[in-house]
């Protein structure tokens, strides 16, 4: 029994031995064995080379082709034929295989042996294919005893036979700038030094062939060359043609830019850097709205819709410089498609000198235009400024009763306050949160800006306060939440009043304790997050209908704001309009520069529900529609303008007395100290006092029944 298991290992060895590759097959594909050249060829161990089916090695058999490939080999005992095997890496080799049939004591086999002959075949059909490929002919040179080798399709590149004129000393004969080959072909003989060049032949016409050599190294010594040499005539022809003709442009004195559909600048002549005063690191990057303020996304596909239909367009434009200096040219803007894309070739010519005199002279028609407005202007408004201010938060005004407002926003900001901010849609309430946050010391740390009303109810938890991968179906990933991204700054929750009732506790836990749990996770997460929350619902009406929680509201509710509606600052309405006429004109390449009385009163007169975002669009709408320098009234004027009932409302004076009388009833008229109402307003008790006096507050108000 020895004897038989040794002469078994014996046989195992051997075969693992062989050079081939070797595998025994079942009937039905299994593999029951495969030597260890196999393995190594797939990249399978032994014990997965077993789990395999011919199916895995030889993507292109089916068990049809494999029942008729044993069938045919159980007939013919053996067959002989190549094929293609996959590595478990996925690539694939080539193989020629010799398979047998074998049978003992009933059980049918198949041995396959292999033998990899994917480099020997690959290599021998690429060499004898590259030539008509590439149409490149080839050559060695042995340095040892002077041989050389020359294919085909060499011999047909020279008009020569005779293998021995592409001996370096000789090939020199066809090439017309002798020198220059010969000091190239020595430094690779001699130093080692490749050569890659192209050279004009002596016939005529002269043709150019491109000459590569590289020198082959056994050690540190030369033996051998190898090289090819290719006519690239029609190429190099070609090319200088091109070159020539790039020249031409990049010389040309008129400005010629290329530009694509987006309005991408794709190349320039030399002349755009040159009078523009951009870089060429700008102009490699640059779009056509980028370098001309004046061009508009749709004014550009009406343009370029406009040359695709017309081959060509000619007109007159201003184009300014880097250093804000501005010239008429003369634009020819051509139509191409190259390779599939619509291209914008635009030549540019400056017409300064030809249109000086008109120029002057419409300078001149435009500053009597422009003294003539002034002086309408001066009547109209009866020498009126509207000079107005801006101020570093962006909020335009100049009535006193919204100067009121900014008073409350520069008191509170500095302060880690919670603030709540009410008012009627449009009124700018997220400018107000801009202003708190950019006035506080959190201004560094994010301002996180969430709009209530925009979340999916499914996923209001998720944004707010984040989750984690697996927490619910299409949680694929942690996702951060918008409190942790406000760590250190402030989180504006706008439209509070859109968040469902059971996620308010949520949010009362993190202005109580400054910490939440993420959706799915384990650990409780610390923050330090100002809240400024805004909402144009009446939030007590909300908590009557039990859709808002009280105690979220007041925890809300330290220091309110209210934001008042356009209608009741309309001292603003003429900045207002004023700044929005700047800011679109320019966006529309207008020439607007002022609004008429007429224009103003109107406006004035209109009570504008949609507040400052409705006078906005409205302007917008103006400047799309009308042109010149001075904005009249159009088909844009809203022709009417429903009355609001005033009676019953209260003037911000008159809440804010109310609410400090409130605040003063609930603390038995204690204003400062422990529990007074300067503590619970959070201000300086001075500073109370002396709001108490403006507002006329006594003992007596408070306490009179």
């Amino acid at each position: 029994m020895t004897d038989v298991k040794e002469i078994s290992l014996v046989k195992e060895w051997l075969v693992d031995v062989l050079p081939y590759e070797v595998f025994w097959a079942n009937e039905d594909g299994s593999l029951a064995y495969g030597n260890q050249k196999l393995c190594e060829r797939l990249g399978y161990k032994s014990s997965e080379l077993t789990k395999l089916t011919i199916f895995d090695i030889n993507t292109t058999v089916t068990p049809e082709s494999w029942k008729k490939h044993w069938d045919g080999l159980k007939k013919n005992k053996s067959e002989n034929f190549k094929a293609i095997h996959k590595k478990k890496s996925g690539k694939f080799y080539e193989v020629e295989v010799f398979a047998q049939f074998f049978s003992n004591n009933r059980k049918e086999m198949i041995c396959g042996i292999m033998n990899d002959i994917s480099s020997s075949s690959f290599y021998k059909n690429l060499i004898n294919n590259v030539e008509s490929i590439a149409k490149v002919g080839g050559w060695k040179l042995n340095l040892q005893d002077g041989s050389i080798i020359v294919t085909e399709e060499a011999f047909k590149i020279f008009g020569t036979e005779n293998k021995e004129d592409f001996h370096p000393s000789k090939i020199i004969q066809f090439i017309k700038d002798e020198e220059r080959f010969r000091s190239s072909i020595v430094k690779t003989i001699r130093n080692g030094i490749p050569m890659d060049e192209i050279f004009e032949t002596k016939e005529n016409p002269s043709r150019y062939i491109r000459s590569i050599a590289k020198p082959v190294l056994k050690g540190d010594k030369i033996f051998e060359v190898v090289g090819v040499y290719q006519d690239v005539t029609e190429q190099y022809l070609k090319e200088t043609k091109l070159n020539f003709f790039k020249d031409v442009i990049d010389n040309a004195q008129d400005l010629v830019y290329i530009y694509n559909r987006e309005g991408k600048l794709i190349d320039y002549s030399n002349s755009v850097a040159d009078t523009l005063g951009y870089s060429r690191k700008k102009l490699d990057s640059a779009t056509i709205f980028e370098l001309d303020t004046g061009v508009t996304e749709d004014w550009w596909e009406s343009h370029f819709a406009e040359i695709k239909e017309k081959g060509s367009v000619q007109m007159e434009w201003i184009l300014t410089k880097k250093d804000g200096t501005r010239f008429p040219v003369d634009i020819v803007a051509n139509y191409m498609n190259y390779q599939g894309q619509d291209i914008n070739c635009a030549v540019v010519r400056d017409i300064t000198k030809r249109k000086e005199r008109d120029l002057k002279l419409y300078q001149a028609l435009e500053e009597i235009k422009s003294l003539k407005n002034r002086l309408e202007d001066e009547n109209e408004y009866l020498k009126e400024e509207i000079s107005g201010k801006i101020n570093a938060n962006n909020i335009v005004c100049e009535s006193e009763v919204y100067e009121k407002v900014l008073e409350q926003v520069n008191l509170v900001a500095p302060t880690d306050t919670t603030v709540l901010i009410t008012g009627e849609s449009g009124t700018g309430k997220e400018l107000l949160a801009s202003a708190l946050h950019n006035n506080s010391l959190r201004k560094d740390r994010p301002l996180i800006k969430v709009n209530c009303a925009t979340l999916p109810k499914e996923l209001f938890e998720s944004e707010l306060f984040g989750h984690k991968k697996g927490a619910f179906t299409g949680a694929v990933a942690d996702k951060v939440g918008k409190f942790t991204l406000a760590d250190g700054g402030t989180i504006f929750l706008d439209e509070i009043g859109e968040m469902p009732i059971d996620l308010q506790p949520k949010l009362l836990r993190v202005l109580q304790e400054g910490e939440f749990d993420e959706v799915g996770g384990s650990k409780t997460i610390k923050v330090d997050v100002r809240v400024i929350a805004a909402t144009n619902r009446r939030l007590e009406d909300m908590i009557k209908e039990g859709t808002f929680r009280e105690d979220l509201y007041y925890r809300l509710n330290v220091f309110p704001i209210y934001n008042i509606p356009l209608r009741g600052r309309k001292e603003d309405i003429p900045l207002l309009a004023k700044f929005f006429l700047e800011k679109y004109s320019a966006k529309a390449g207008k020439a607007f520069k002022r609004l008429s009385k007429k224009t103003i009163d109107s406006l004035m007169r209109y009570d504008f529900p949609g507040n400052i975002r409705e006078l906005e669009n409205l302007i917008e709408r103006a400047v799309i529609l009308e042109s010149g320098t001075t904005l009249h009234t159009g088909s844009w004027m809203p022709s009417t303008s429903k009355t609001i009932d005033t009676s019953n409302l209260l003037t911000f004076e008159e809440v804010q007395k109310q609410h400090i009388i409130k605040i003063l009833e609930r603390t038995n008229g204690k204003v400062s100290g422990k529990n007074g109402a300067a503590g619970i307003l959070d201000m300086n008790a001075k500073t109370l006092f002396a709001k108490m006096k403006k507002l006329g507050i006594e003992k007596e108000t408070i306490f009179k029944t």
